[in-house]
């Protein structure tokens, strides 16, 4: 009998394993990159949080006269860029680890080389298949129960586990930052007091004045004694 409450809470744990993998976010695109002489970067923007580490697969299509580069960067207020590559072709495997709060963006050039005549120049482009993955879902875990010997369960495990560390995370993040707001909207209230009680104070001031100086006015006018 403990036998058995042992293997169901095994499988409902690994049942719940996999509907939070499934429950992970997955970003992958695919797309045509057109060719220009002088050529804007598109970027592809995702989440993610400081110390997530970011996994990027850029699967580059072929294409003469043309040279593809790649530029990660994110949109923190540094705007910090973790790297740049010139002339990526086939798959590339590149990771990073983000700095700051915000997105990181993976941003691609497609230049056109200079002996390309321009009237070709809208027929060229190069299909671009990219595959991002953030945190919990950019650990390879195969490699990990290889190195350690690990089984089955032992991995499955390990990525609940790691899942978890993220929602533990995540869930941090969000106290800090309704932290960091309720203090924002505290001083906020506390600077809207001391203004309404600065205006206050400044009208009874006005007021008295107004009324001296009424009274000062009358008395000299014969009008009051």
């Amino acid at each position: 009998m403990p036998s058995a409450q042992r293997l169901s809470r095994t499988l409902s744990l690994l049942f719940f394993s996999y509907l939070l993998l499934l429950t992970q976010p997955t970003y992958a695109i695919k797309f045509a990159l057109q060719a220009y002489r002088y050529p804007p970067a598109k970027c592809i923007w995702n989440a993610a949080h400081p110390n997530a580490l970011v996994i990027v697969t850029a699967n580059v299509g072929p294409g003469d006269g043309q040279r593809v580069d790649v530029e990660i960067v994110d949109s923190s207020p540094e705007k910090n860029v973790y790297l740049h590559k010139k002339n990526i072709k086939g798959e590339t495997r590149l990771a990073v680890t983000a700095h700051a709060e915000g997105e990181v963006g993976v941003c691609f050039r497609n230049f056109l080389d200079h002996d390309v005549p321009s009237e070709q120049a809208k027929s060229k482009s190069r299909i671009i298949d990219l595959d991002v993955d953030i945190g919990a879902d950019a650990v390879d875990y195969n490699a990990i129960a290889n190195q350690e010997s690990l089984s089955g369960l032992e991995t499955e495990m390990r990525k609940l586990e790691g899942i978890v560390k993220e929602i533990v995370d995540e869930l941090g993040y969000l106290k800090t930052r309704e932290e960091r707001f309720q203090n924002t909207n505290m001083s906020t209230n506390t600077r809207v007091q001391n203004f309404a009680w600065f205006s206050l104070f400044s009208l009874l001031g006005l007021g008295a004045w107004q009324i001296i100086h009424l009274r000062s006015f009358f008395k000299q006018k014969y009008l009051i004694d």
